[in-house]
């Protein structure tokens, strides 16, 4: 399935984590493990945030993948599933044939 990760991580914290090579490593990890079909990163209400796209196999690997963003970041996250446009016309094709 579909899903958007989205991280608001704690400034304290990622500045320690930019200082010690920590967040940049944490990122390339998490990149590695869920191969995002998009990422973005930038500001979201004043702190460091983050909007990664990807696959999930197994609602079972969510709290593996989003360990360092909470342990090291302090991180407040969402995940939730998303799809795409033609994907969404499908959807409110199938509702109008109901």
């Amino acid at each position: 399935m579909r899903v958007m990760l989205r991280a608001h991580m704690d400034t304290a914290a990622t500045n320690e984590g930019i200082t010690t090579g920590g967040l940049p490593q944490a990122i390339k990890k998490l990149m590695e493990k869920v191969k995002p079909e998009a990422a973005y990163f930038g500001l979201h209400e004043g702190v460091r945030s983050c909007w990664i796209v990807f696959d999930l196999q197994d609602s079972a690997q969510v709290p593996a993948l989003t360990w360092d963003l909470f342990h090291e970041f302090h991180a407040e996250i969402e995940v939730g599933p998303v799809m795409t446009a033609e994907e969404l016309g499908k959807a409110l094709g199938a509702l109008q044939s109901s």
